[in-house]
């Protein structure tokens, strides 16, 4: 029993030493903090040891590239959110947006490029339509023909309103809710 609760902090003691070693600025000293760590639990039998550093090593991997993890989808959605504030202007993509505008900016972010406005994009074959229970963040939803936004939540949208306004969240009422979702062909994992 005592030798089984010491092999279960082994594990995790020893893939926090290597995730903090990951983090430093050389690959060097993240090496050197692996053998150290794997030195310093010299309670565990030589299998829990080699199967920690083997974890850690994966551990090790998935940090180092957890921003490239998140699906064009979410980056484009994180993209927009940071526009938050930033004024309408009709016609902007940048600088200033209107509602195709930042989806279209927000999108070509991530190297998906599917039409400028409204129109051009209900007609994109890149745009497959969703039920509003499927759709995900960073998904499209169309209010009518004329305006869109990207889903945030059930309850919110993120976009340009009209002249006037800041990019920011929008919440859905009975009176102003999107009629169409879409997700974007090749933006990520449902």
């Amino acid at each position: 029993m005592l030798l089984t609760f010491k092999r279960a902090l082994a594990v995790p003691l020893l893939a926090a030493v290597v995730i903090l070693a990951a983090l430093s600025a050389s690959a060097t000293s993240a090496h050197a903090a692996t053998n150290r760590a794997a030195g310093t639990a010299s309670q565990a039998t030589a299998v829990t040891r080699g199967a920690a550093v083997n974890h850690g090593a994966a551990v090790t991997r998935s940090v180092l590239a957890g921003r490239h993890h998140r699906s064009r989808r979410k980056r484009a959605y994180i993209w927009a959110a940071h526009q938050h504030g930033k004024p309408y202007c009709w016609g902007g993509t940048s600088g200033c947006f209107d509602c195709s505008g930042l989806v279209m900016a927000a999108y070509r972010h991530v190297g998906l490029r599917f039409g400028r406005d409204t129109a051009e994009m209900l007609a994109s074959s890149r745009l497959v339509r969703e039920s509003r229970r499927r759709a995900r963040k960073g998904d499209l939803a169309f209010y009518g023909s004329g305006h869109v936004e990207l889903f945030a939540s059930r309850k919110y949208t993120l976009g340009a309103l009209h002249s006037g306004t800041r990019i920011g969240w929008h919440r859905v009422s009975r009176w102003w809710h999107p009629t169409m979702y879409f997700r974007v062909r090749h933006s990520g994992r449902r």
